[in-house]
């Protein structure tokens, strides 16, 4: 039975980490939806009806899905599918593009209508979830210690507000550690707002146009990189921080958001992993069953960033690299730790995991589909093999 929603399930260090999901979600990957769109030859203003589309997509889902299930479902855009539009799209009209959007989006919405994709999922045992989602998380992690190399005193002045805050005021630890950078970012003179004011990009109808040589050649692809490389890794989170959803519902909600965006430019509404798990760490609130909040945060902040279209993804960018890579894996630390010990607890799976692991954690990318899916494929061979059953010794006569 579901926990009734309350407003005192709402919490300042939820919002919070609300903020940082969306704003590790837009400054991370926010370059490479514009790369995406102007190789399709989008108009700036498409640009930015684009990006609205999306802010408001994964707004909508984001909140309706950790409103209705009390489990914080946050949502992104399909960054290794943005990546790999960028690409393939050169020489493509932006008709076509809209036309493998629509294309793609049908294929995930068939995958979760039929409920393929939940199948599938549930053959992955947890311990091989936990490390996909402990290796996608290594990178944060290392990124916030590599910063002290960019900007020593801003990335060691918020590791050591973190650590006193974590010991005095848990609960508080990242909010007080992103206002003490903001501060300290500031007064160095990094922030550098851009000059341009807010404007809304209204959203702005490409008719779609099919062929088979798009469909199959960018098409299929993208729809295999975004299933592989976002939304499995986006269950299997869920899975690791201990929520189980149905997950059939999930890719359909979603995949149906992207299909009724896709002709505005809105080219895929996943399940978020890495954003997502920022939303689940202990630091939200101690209880899981209240972090649902969270992930409600980031849908209104979604929202209003897809009010404000490309603008607000130069917002963010104005702030230093080294701030957000220092926040982005403070905050996943809790979420890194819980992963590994979920992971490595199982005797009998942990060098399943542990290969799962170091494939996910090493960035390689095959067949142009990413690290986290093989280390996904990776440790279930490695479980299967090492599960099957030993031959009895021979008896010495």
């Amino acid at each position: 039975m579901r926990p009734a929603i309350s407003l005192r399930h709402l919490s300042l260090p939820a919002v919070m980490a609300g903020f940082v999901a969306v704003l590790v979600g837009y400054t991370s990957s926010a370059a490479i939806i514009f790369q995406a769109a102007a190789a399709a030859g989008a108009t700036p203003l498409q640009i930015g009806s684009w990006l609205s589309m999306l802010g408001l997509g994964m707004g909508i889902t984001s909140l309706g899905l950790s409103l209705y299930y009390r489990t914080p479902i946050l949502t992104a855009w399909s960054t290794p599918g943005a990546a790999l539009l960028v690409t393939s799209l050169p020489g493509t009209s932006i008709n076509e593009a809209i036309g493998v959007f629509i294309f793609a989006s049908g294929l995930i919405l068939l995958c979760g209508v039929t409920g393929l994709f939940a199948r599938l999922m549930d053959y992955i045992p947890q311990a091989i979830s936990a490390a996909m989602l402990a290796g996608i998380l290594l990178r944060f992690g290392l990124d916030a210690f590599a910063s002290l190399q960019v900007n020593f005193v801003l990335s060691a002045a918020m590791g050591l507000v973190y650590l006193v805050t974590r010991r005095y005021l848990a609960r508080y630890a990242i909010v007080l550690t992103l206002l003490a950078g903001l501060a300290i970012a500031a007064l160095q003179g990094n922030i550098h707002l851009s000059q341009q004011p807010l404007a809304f990009a209204m959203p702005e109808f490409i008719t779609p146009h099919f062929s088979w040589s798009t469909l199959l050649g960018i098409g299929v692809p993208f729809f295999v990189v975004t299933m592989a490389s976002q939304n499995a890794p986006g269950i299997a989170t869920l899975k690791a921080a201990g929520y189980h959803v149905p997950t059939s519902p999930l890719i359909s909600w979603t995949a149906l958001t992207a299909l009724l965006l896709a002709p505005f430019g809105g080219f895929s509404v996943c399940i978020a992993a890495i954003t997502a798990a920022i939303c689940m760490g202990p630091d939200v609130h101690p209880n899981p069953q209240r972090r649902y909040m969270a992930a409600v945060a980031a849908g209104v902040f979604y929202l209003l960033a897809g009010l404000f279209g490309g603008v607000i993804g130069m917002l963010f960018s104005a702030l230093p690299v080294a701030l957000i890579h220092t926040i982005a894996g403070l905050a996943l630390l809790g979420t890194i730790a819980g992963s590994l010990q979920r992971a490595l607890q199982d005797e009998k799976q942990r060098d399943a995991a542990l290969i799962a692991f170091l494939i996910t954690a090493s960035g390689v990318t095959l067949l142009g589909v990413g690290s986290a899916f093989w280390g996904i494929i990776g440790g279930a061979i490695a479980h299967i093999i090492l599960s099957l059953p030993q031959r009895p010794a021979k008896s010495a006569d």
